[in-house]
């Protein structure tokens, strides 16, 4: 049996460019609402500073 045959199709989305990676990526793992607060967070001191340092 060939490697192809073995392994699972992959979805049928955007003409076949979308792929799922099984492997665990090395890295620190972060929930997207982190980034989403700490990027907010970021925005709101800077222009805190902005304004009270002109």
């Amino acid at each position: 049996m060939s490697k192809r045959k073995r392994e699972a199709p992959l979805p049928a989305s955007s003409a076949g460019l979308l792929r799922f990676f099984e492997e665990e990526s090395k890295g620190p793992k972060v929930r997207p609402e982190v980034i989403i607060v700490a990027a907010s967070l970021l925005v709101v001191i800077s222009l805190i500073l902005k304004i009270f340092l002109g």
